[in-house]
């Protein structure tokens, strides 16, 4: 056998072997599209697992009367527990009460955090400082906000009853009584979320052109015609994107309930989402449970569509 012949190339002084790859020595390489297929896929994996697959499965086991204590195989009732849910008087409270908290909390943390949001950002100095310390309850847990607020709140060893006892007002049972029980989940959710509405619109305030306020000032406009004209409508789109959210998480309320006052007292704080916790856990029927979780999907689905509706007829005018 005879040796390979070395080629010369056009630049002095370099070879190239002619000698052709080893037999098994050549590898087949991924594309881009390949490899990002083999990066992607046990993310995806994960993602259908512990999403898609539970919903799917909560989607069937809601046309059943499966319980969860009980044995042999669920029966299929189709429509059945979705009617009882949706011609019951006990989820019809429910879904008031939840809607006058959703309405109650989300308003109060918009009205108060875009107040802080544009006190803050006319300041000069401290902006930092300020908008760090404002933020601190949206770091905390919710498990811990509510184990701090339910010690505030206590009747008799209440930090905010001492207070009033202090200027020599009568004590107030925040949470066991119903007039007030419901108001004092409305201002600790208040106290946690409203830093949520205020760095959003810190962020949309800090956004706004100054030459229109120096074109404003240059005309002379007030405070309240540059504030009308030009601060709020720039900033009003990007709130409602805050609003949306926050009410979605306001819907599906739970930890501060379960925390502060159990659904009680009485049935005057049960929210839907501890409701269905109660079905599920409690009474163990995981049927119906399922039914009021799709429910409360779909609900949920149906009004952000229509709020993203108005969202871009908005954007459009």
């Amino acid at each position: 056998m005879k040796d390979p012949v070395p080629l010369t190339t056009d630049r002095p002084g370099q070879v190239v072997s002619a000698t052709p790859p080893a037999p098994g020595r050549s590898r087949r390489r991924l594309s881009d599209r390949g490899l990002a297929v083999v990066f992607v896929s046990p993310a995806l994996l994960l993602l259908l697992g512990m999403s898609v697959f539970p919903l799917l499965w909560a989607l069937y086991l809601s046309f059943t009367d499966y319980s969860a204590t009980r044995g042999g195989p669920a029966r299929f009732v189709g429509f059945g527990n979705y009617t009882a849910i949706l011609t019951s008087a006990q989820v019809h409270q429910r879904a008031l009460t939840t809607l006058i908290y959703v309405v109650g909390a989300v308003t109060l943390q918009t009205v108060l955090g875009f107040a802080i949001a544009y006190l803050i950002s006319r300041r000069t100095h401290g902006r930092g400082v300020l908008t760090t310390l404002f933020l601190v309850p949206m770091m905390l847990s919710p498990v811990v906000v509510g184990l701090f607020w339910r010690f505030m709140l206590d009747a008799q060893f209440g930090v905010v009853n001492s207070m009033l006892g202090s200027l020599g007002l009568g004590q107030v049972e925040w949470l066991t009584r119903q007039r007030t029980a419901l108001v004092s989940l409305i201002v600790v959710d208040t106290w946690q979320w409203t830093p949520f509405i205020m760095l959003i619109a810190l962020a949309g305030l800090t956004a706004v052109p100054k030459y229109l306020y120096e074109a404003a000032s240059i005309d002379r406009a007030s405070e309240w015609f540059r504030f009308r004209t030009i601060t709020l409508p720039l900033v009003w789109p990007l709130l409602l994107i805050a609003v949306l959210f926050r009410a979605i998480e306001a819907f599906r309320l739970f930890d501060l309930v379960y925390i502060l006052t159990s659904g009680g007292p009485g049935v005057s704080t049960e929210t839907l989402s501890f409701h269905v916790y109660k079905v599920a856990f409690l009474g163990f029927n995981t049927g119906t449970a399922s039914a009021y979780g799709i429910l409360m999907v779909l609900v949920v689905i149906v009004l952000t569509q229509l709020y993203l509706r108005y969202l871009n007829k908005l954007k459009e005018g």
